[in-house]
């Protein structure tokens, strides 16, 4: 599934899934440019795409800001070419019992998982448009389809990013842009090692008895990306180790 001549923008490239997304993208022959609050997180990304022979730029990037991200996409345009590819991965979790939820955590979730990834695809679109082609992929989450305790800020942000990428799904079909999410199961993770789950205890009830790789986020993302899936807008990718389908 070649990319070559593609840009594409891989948002929290620099770590976890995000890593992995730009590292699978980049082996298909994308230029890839990793946005990343944390800069050393996404410079080790670029290091290991230029060390396996791809084309990396890595940039320090708020991705939740408009300036930040107008900067950013400026700084992509000029090193790698018009950006036709975006995966917006960056985001928070957290866990807070709603009677003690505040305010302000509560728009800090909404601000960064889905005000960010608005104002990501806003600034990158013209250039989709420009070449009648481009791909919008959201990482969402399990969780708005199961619903979370103690998550009603993070399950309200990534349902709303399904929305709007539904939204963009019914109105770019025709401009030869697609835009579909893949909603992680049960994935190792940096971030899911630092929550209060325990990790290894819960993937035992699993059906696969094993968590998920961001190397399987990847794959799906790698799919969505492709000319192979031009005909797939507005659908939601499952990589949950068939989760729904209940524990053994």
């Amino acid at each position: 599934m070649s990319l070559k001549g593609k840009v594409a923008v891989v948002t929290g490239g620099g770590s976890g899934i995000g890593r992995a997304v730009a590292q699978r993208l980049a082996r298909d022959e994308a230029a890839i440019a990793i946005w990343d609050l944390n800069g050393d997180g996404a410079e080790e990304t670029a290091k290991l795409i230029r060390a396996a022979g791809g084309t990396a730029l890595a940039l320090t990037v708020n991705a939740a800001d408009k300036a930040t991200i107008k900067q950013a996409a400026d700084k992509t345009r000029t090193a790698l070419g018009p950006i036709t590819i975006l995966v917006n991965n960056a985001g928070i979790t957290g866990f807070v019992p709603f009677g003690q939820m505040e305010d302000d955590v509560f728009d800090r979730m909404i601000a960064i998982n889905l005000r960010g990834p608005y104002l990501c695809i806003k600034e990158i679109i013209p250039d989709m448009l420009a070449a009648s082609w481009g791909r919008i992929i959201n990482i969402t989450s399990s969780s708005i389809q199961t619903g979370a305790p103690g998550m009603v800020h993070y399950v309200a942000s990534k349902s709303g990013l399904l929305g709007i990428t539904k939204a963009l799904a019914v109105e770019f079909a025709d401009k030869g842009i697609t835009a579909n999410t893949v909603p992680p199961g049960f994935i190792d993770t940096p971030m899911l090692r630092a929550s209060p789950v325990d990790v290894d205890a819960y993937a035992a009830q699993q059906l696969m008895k094993r968590p998920g790789k961001p190397e399987d986020i990847a794959g799906a993302v790698a799919y969505l990306a492709s000319e192979e899936a031009g005909y797939v807008t507005g659908q939601t990718i499952s990589v949950n180790g068939g989760r729904y389908m209940g524990s053994a």
